[in-house]
């Protein structure tokens, strides 16, 4: 024996959702902003309580500050090629040079400091946090100011 089944569908109304903007949610602000914090403040305090000389935590510091301003660079950089600010291939080529750079300077210094593996690993992943927090940072911040001037 076989049993029919009728279906009935009933038309739902279907509320559009705003248009989406791309803006950043609060949330994902805050978790930017606190990763950036977190890992500049752990590197920071992490260098401060350290046994290292102090031109040796002056040389970590400097590689700290140099990755934060080279990582924003690409990222403004990037941007603006997709916008289609101009943006040269020299400048671009640097940004990404001195990102790179600064990543390869930290490992070779760490790679060769008389400190154990886990600081190396601390340092080492304080300083990639800080990097990324603030590239999210710099595009949260430049996604809401092209949003708030453009979607007004």
């Amino acid at each position: 024996m076989e049993h029919q089944v009728n279906y009935k569908t009933e038309k739902k109304e279907v509320q559009k959702p705003e248009a989406f903007t791309g803006k950043p949610t609060a949330a994902f602000i805050a978790a930017s902003w606190t990763a950036l914090l977190v890992g500049m403040v752990s590197y920071c305090v992490g260098l401060w309580r350290s046994d290292m000389l102090l031109n040796e935590r002056g040389y970590y510091f400097v590689i700290l500050l140099f990755g934060l301003f080279s990582v924003i660079s690409v990222q403004k950089a990037v941007r603006d090629k997709q916008e289609g600010i101009a943006v040269t291939d020299l400048y671009y080529g640097i940004s990404w040079f001195v990102s790179i750079a600064s990543i390869v300077l930290l490992v070779i210094g760490l790679w060769n400091a008389d400190l154990w593996p886990s600081e190396k690993g601390f340092y080492g992943m304080s300083f990639l946090l800080s990097l990324f927090a603030a590239i999210a940072v710099q595009k949260n911040t430049r996604d809401v100011t092209f949003i708030d001037e453009n979607w007004k």
